[in-house]
């Protein structure tokens, strides 16, 4: 029942969304020409990205499993892109207002904004078991973003032209049966050639569950000894003058 919940309001927010076109006040905010993001880190693969007078929610979460520790982020936003209609990524129901929401693979057009829908499988078997992951690639602040949810295949010929190459990846590293491992993460990011890569899906106190079989995040970073590795808070603000001008720095961000 929870899951056709999430699939009715998904098909209601989309035709908004879409079909019945944006508001005027979201399509002339749209348009604005934002010179920074200030990405917001809300744990799992959740963030919040906001610049050029827009708010972007990426993969809101019910607490439970692997996401149990994490307050849900029931944040006000004006876009929301899901990867997966699985409740640790797809949870719109708790959200605040009436966000608009893409959900499905796909090219789309928001008053100007192209937004970029990847379909990618969201396990090893070829999406058998846990089905589509979207990874969702769209400009913001003067930046390209890809956030890769919840990917867990290599990426194809096909995807990586869809998604370029990244001025900031979000990309999941924490292994488990739905999403990259460290040594699958350090590949799909060989392939992207990423500027800036924000590591997500990993085993943190928060996350620190029976029920979660997740690795921390310095697996990874032990992985890609070489790579330069920042630290922040749960929240940093970007632009261009933030990126390296030669190879790719590492974001880690805390939870709040």
């Amino acid at each position: 029942m929870k899951r056709r919940q999430i699939m009715r309001y998904a098909g209601v927010g989309l035709l908004a969304a879409v079909g019945a076109g944006l508001s005027s006040s979201f399509a002339s905010s749209l348009a604005q020409a934002g010179q920074s993001v200030t990405v917001q880190y809300f744990g799992h693969t959740c963030f919040l990205f906001t610049g050029g007078g827009v708010r972007i929610l990426v993969n809101p979460f019910r607490s439970l499993g692997c996401t149990a520790g994490y307050k849900p982020p029931k944040v006000a936003s004006d876009l929301v892109l899901i990867s997966s209609q699985l409740l640790d990524e797809g949870a719109v129901e708790i959200l605040p207002g009436n966000p608009r929401l893409l959900y499905e693979p796909g090219s789309y057009q928001v008053n100007g904004r192209q937004i970029q829908g990847i379909r990618m499988d969201h396990d090893r078997l070829g999406g058998r078991r846990f089905g589509v992951n979207v990874a969702w690639r769209w400009k913001q602040g003067g930046l390209d973003i890809l956030h890769l949810g919840g990917a867990a295949a290599p990426i194809t010929t096909e995807q990586q032209i869809l998604m370029g190459r990244p001025d900031l990846l979000l990309i999941p590293v924490g292994n488990g049966p739905k999403a990259y491992g460290p040594e699958e993460a350090k590949q799909a990011i060989d392939v992207l050639q990423p500027k800036i890569i924000i590591p997500t899906h990993y085993l943190t106190k928060a996350a620190a569950k029976d029920a979660c079989d997740l690795v921390p995040v310095d697996n990874f970073l032990t992985l890609m000894k070489g790579t330069p590795i920042q630290r922040a808070g749960s929240s940093i603000t970007l632009s261009r003058a933030s990126l390296p001008k030669t190879g790719s720095i590492i974001q880690v961000m805390n939870y709040a």
